[in-house]
């Protein structure tokens, strides 16, 4: 309604000042100022754009960069998408912003003061895993961004962001070079991946500490893994792929499946994709054995998870103690990330896309596997408390996906050093 027609639709006589000619109006004019008191002035927050980037980096984490949409974000925080677009004019600009403050941010941490830099060598190395700690702990949610969906990035921002992790792991390089001058240039590369895979692991979970104790548990975990003295290389025989019969359909759609996952990221395969590279001559084949893309994938994490889980029970059973069981799940985990690397990536990577219904009980068979795997570490190292032990195989999994993403089946991070790094991890310092 415009302010004209309110004039037209009145009819009161013009009131004086000081309301003289209406008795009654007194009266009536101190209501309305008492209604228009006792209502709430609905201001837009100085902070409302740091709250939508807070927003965001929670739902690109949890659901990644294609599971979530503006209207999710703007929901969550209870204001309309109209609203959200005069600040962000889409949701690429939101995970862009998002991504590359957290890299910087990370980037930033590990540059020493004039003071700091003048500390002995593994002070300065204490410092900077103490200030990366810091700056990933207080981001935690998106950190998810850049370990795992940077590949959404436009390629001009994926260049920025990769400088940008490029100069977190060359300032742990020339800090580890400093504190171990006598360390072979590839084992240094391996461990300083290592490091920022330690301390990054938080984004892949939900586990809980306090900041002070998380951060402590992070610099002193990365602490010990830059004095260990890796084994030699050795030879890497090439793995040998798995011939599937023709009759097994079902199993050649699983691999192609994971494998263009894998390449290309879930939202970018169709179920065309999927049935091409499986040799069938229509996307109809495929719904013989699924019901659709992400029935399959479903079906590639429970094969995932129970590879896991399953592993535990017999481990257990013919280990003489903790240890030695902890050992054989760790060599038969290590064995199975190897044999399977683009599924042990895509169980990192595609969860969010996994039907609902069976995201709940994928959740539960890890949460189970990862208490199993905390409480025999418990019980090598019972001065730790459960979600400590927790945090530890959470970061002890995820070296594993780190060092195959950045070294692949090269001997530098062969299986015996990778299973080395997951027990130094788990069990802290070696003494010897």
């Amino acid at each position: 309604m415009s302010v004209d027609n309110r004039r037209v639709r009145s009819s009161a006589p013009p009131v004086r000042a000081n309301g003289r000619d209406d008795p009654g109006n007194d009266a009536a004019t101190g209501k309305k100022e008492s209604a228009a008191a006792a209502r709430p002035v609905r201001r837009r927050p100085k902070n409302r754009r740091a709250q939508i980037a807070a927003a965001a980096a929670n739902a690109f984490g949890s659901l990644g960069y294609h599971g979530v949409s503006m209207e999710d974000i703007a929901g969550g925080l209870g204001i309309s998408s109209a609203a959200l677009y005069r600040h962000y004019p889409s949701k690429y600009a939101l995970f862009q912003e998002e991504s590359l403050r957290v890299g910087q941010a990370m980037a930033e941490s590990v540059r020493l003061d004039a003071d700091a830099a003048a500390a002995p060598p593994e002070q300065r190395l204490r410092t900077v895993l103490e200030a990366l700690s810091a700056v990933t702990v207080a981001n935690r949610a998106s950190v998810a961004l850049v370990r795992w969906e940077g590949r959404y990035l436009e390629p001009a921002d994926r260049e920025i962001r990769d400088g940008q992790q490029n100069a977190v792991l060359e300032a742990l390089g020339t800090q580890l070079a400093a504190y171990r001058p006598q360390l072979r240039g590839q084992d240094r590369q391996v461990l300083v991946v290592a490091l920022l895979s330690v301390i990054t692991s938080i984004a892949d979970h939900h586990a809980t500490l306090p900041t002070k104790a998380l951060v402590g548990l992070l610099v002193s975990t990365a602490m010990d893994l830059a004095a260990v003295t890796l084994p030699e290389p050795g030879d890497v025989e090439p793995a040998r792929p798995v011939e599937i019969p023709e009759s097994f359909k079902h199993e050649l759609l699983l691999r192609k499946g994971v494998e263009l996952f894998h390449a290309r990221g879930y939202p970018n395969v169709s179920v065309e994709d999927i049935a091409t590279a499986a040799g069938l001559s229509a996307a109809s084949a495929v719904y013989r054995f699924y019901r659709g893309k992400s029935d399959l994938l479903a079906a590639a994490f429970r094969r995932a998870a129970e590879r896991v889980s399953s592993a535990i029970g017999p481990a257990v059973a013919g280990a003489a103690g903790p240890r030695e069981a902890l050992d054989s799940l760790i060599h038969q985990y290590v064995e199975g990330s190897f044999a399977e690397r683009e599924l042990t990536f895509v169980y990192y990577t595609e969860f969010q896309h996994v039907p609902a219904e069976e995201r709940a009980a994928l959740r539960n068979v890890q949460r189970l596997s990862v208490e199993e795997w905390a409480r025999l570490v418990r019980q090598v190292r019972p001065e730790l408390s459960g979600p400590q032990a927790r945090f530890l195989v959470h970061a002890a999994f995820a070296l594993v996906v780190d060092l195959g993403r950045a070294f692949g089946t090269v001997a530098t991070a062969s299986q015996e050093r990778v299973a080395l790094l997951m027990q130094t991890v788990l069990y802290g310092r070696p003494t010897h």
